[in-house]
């Protein structure tokens, strides 16, 4: 895996981000809130993060070719907390490049969070990827398990296919998104179609 310059790792054909530490990224800690709310979030350590970058916009590369661009406001990540994990509170948004550098598929999300023991991406609120074949699915919450290698969600799911759109509660996926099942359909409307 290579980030910017080097930073080598297994990446292979997971659909999105699936993402190590940046072991180059500078810390970046700022202070924008009144002092005496510093001084308080202090006494709970679990709660300031270990490292802090913003403005993140990186290349993502495995075996010398890119294949992932990250862009995030603000990355933060948490260690000292009871469950490690990493915070992308303003956003979080991905994509997937093919061998000509064409973007096959990408996520975005207002916010995401990554626990890092268990390996579980939780993405929230206008959460919008678009895989491989050109679906888009849509939904206001959706968790990437890596060591089950499933996506997932119990919330509303709305699925743009080329001619028609799926809708339904609770939706379950491989990792590439390209074979998934909704439990619950609450709809099928087909799109230049009389059905």
């Amino acid at each position: 895996m290579h980030f910017h310059h080097s930073f080598r790792n297994n990446l292979k054909h997971r659909f999105f981000f699936n993402l190590v530490i940046f072991g180059t990224i500078l810390t970046i800690a700022s202070c924008s809130k009144q002092e005496s709310e510093t001084i308080r979030s202090f006494k709970d350590v679990s709660k300031v993060p270990t490292l802090l970058t913003k403005n993140v916009s990186s290349l993502i590369s495995d075996s010398g070719i890119t294949r992932y661009r990250l862009v995030a406001d603000e990355w933060a990540i948490f260690e000292r907390s009871a469950e490690a994990y990493w915070s992308f509170p303003k956003g979080i948004y991905v994509e997937k490049f093919d061998s000509a550098l064409h973007v096959e598929a990408s996520i975005k999300a207002d916010s995401a969070f990554f626990y890092v023991p268990r390996k579980l991406w939780r993405l929230k609120k206008n959460v919008k990827i678009l895989n491989l074949v050109g679906e888009t699915f849509e939904t206001d919450e959706l968790f990437w398990d890596q060591y089950q290698q499933k996506i997932y969600s119990n919330k509303q799911i709305k699925i743009n296919q080329i001619s028609k759109i799926i809708t339904g509660i609770g939706f379950e996926s491989n990792e590439q998104m390209t074979s998934y099942k909704i439990h619950k359909i609450q709809g099928i409307f087909y799109i230049n179609d009389s059905k």
